[in-house]
């Protein structure tokens, strides 16, 4: 089967390269730009098919996709940043909205059939009253940021595309997942980044916060990566599908899971930059929908996460101690 990752260079993407290479039988290609950092995949790097597009460029799209001309897509590539959305709310929905639609396009337009699995995002949901929650699939949008726009539009032009063009995409609105290599623009790992660079002295041992009240269902990546597989096999097109975790906390909770591994005592502050212009401070998921027909449940505990996450950041900031400036406007 061939298989086609975009947003193969990022978070998820290299877990899922890795994933289905473990499972053998594949033939894994990923879309990345040429100036794409693709560290995350030095595990895998001479085992996958990387091909050079961009989704703002609807003709690289047309030409690698007629190369590949791939059996299942993930579609994993956006701007994914939330508060970087409000800086830049343009070229979020840029690339979520029109890359999306243009990678759609492509598929249409070279005329093949593959599954597509297009993923959407819990942000959608927005601040949610409390008798729609836990929340379902049904409950109405109220996105609270241009991200969250921007995976609204994602989400409606991939059930556009199955209700026009009958292209087989399935929507996911995955809740809070995390886990190694998680950019550090990202709470847990952007925590776990700075108590490893003041174990190492790189920086003094203050936490930087933001709204550590906020509260989260916490899902492991690599979890993620197997329920995102188990999609593609057993739920149906033209669908959308809530997928998290089972253990609800603060991320205050988060934070302290991390402090409990720091070798050193750390001060908490909280940093105004880090605090977003209109937030959602509650996210949690019923995924009943999805586990009932995959039988999918989150294995690895928010516990061994965060060890893994502190763990993960000890050897990048060992190795490139650089890495510990972060920049946070």
């Amino acid at each position: 089967m061939k298989i086609l990752i975009t947003g193969v260079t990022g978070f998820v993407g290299s877990h899922l390269a890795e994933y289905l290479l473990s499972l053998g039988d594949h033939e894994i290609f990923g879309l990345c730009r040429w100036r794409s950092n693709r560290e995350n995949l030095s595990q895998v790097y001479d085992k996958i098919n990387l091909f050079d597009a961009d989704l703002s460029d609807l003709g690289s799209l047309i030409r690698q996709i007629d190369a590949i001309k791939p059996d299942v897509i993930f579609h994993l590539a956006a701007q994914s940043y939330v508060l970087s959305s409000f800086n830049a709310p343009t070229q979020t929905l840029w690339t979520n909205v029109i890359g999306t639609t243009n990678l759609l396009e492509a598929v249409r337009i070279n005329g093949i059939d593959p599954i597509i699995h297009v993923c959407s995002s819990s942000e959608v949901y927005g601040q949610v009253a409390k008798e729609n929650v836990p929340i379902t699939e049904d409950c109405p949008f109220r996105p609270a940021s241009p991200y969250a726009v921007s995976k609204v539009g994602e989400d409606m032009i991939a059930l556009q595309y199955w209700l026009t063009h009958k292209l087989k995409t399935i929507r996911t609105r995955m809740f809070t997942h995390t886990g190694p290599r998680r950019g550090d623009v990202f709470f847990a790992s952007f925590f776990a980044k700075q108590i490893a660079a003041s174990e190492l002295k790189l920086k003094d041992p203050v936490i930087s916060v933001g709204n550590l009240d906020s509260v989260r269902t916490i899902c492991d990546v690599r979890d993620a990566v197997k329920a995102y597989w188990l999609l593609v096999n057993k739920c149906t097109a033209g669908d959308v599908y809530n997928i998290g975790g089972n253990r609800t906390m603060k991320v205050g909770e988060v934070l302290d899971m991390l402090l409990a591994h720091a070798k050193v005592k750390c001060e908490i502050k909280v940093d105004p930059n880090l605090l977003r212009p209109s937030d959602v401070t509650s996210q949690i998921p019923c995924i009943d929908k999805f586990t009932s027909i995959t039988g999918w449940s989150p294995q690895i505990s928010p516990e061994k996460t965060a060890e893994d996450m502190l763990q993960f950041w000890r050897k990048e900031l060992e190795v490139s101690p650089w890495k510990a400036v972060t920049i946070v406007k």
